[in-house]
């Protein structure tokens, strides 16, 4: 074999690792896109149930203050009795 059919080979194997590469980046590329979109997906669901999870809280310290005015009005009542 000779030097230039070794440069030739060296050259040859050298694109076919450039563009298996360039394959990769792109595939690696693809999987953080879609990684990202997860993650935006979830950092959304997040906040849906904080907001969800607020509601509720409210809720339930509404519902301890009525509770307790019902029972004011209940032992207001037995006194009166």
């Amino acid at each position: 074999m000779t030097a230039q059919d070794d440069s030739a080979l060296i050259a040859s194997q050298l694109a076919d690792l450039t563009r298996t590469v360039e394959i990769m980046a792109t595939e690696l590329q693809a999987l953080r896109d879609r990684a990202d979109g997860q993650q935006q997906r979830a950092d959304s669901q997040q906040e849906r149930t904080d907001a969800q999870q607020e509601r509720i809280d409210l809720a339930a310290k509404e519902l301890a203050e009525v509770s307790e005015r019902l029972q004011v009005a209940a032992n207001v009542l037995r006194a009166s009795i």
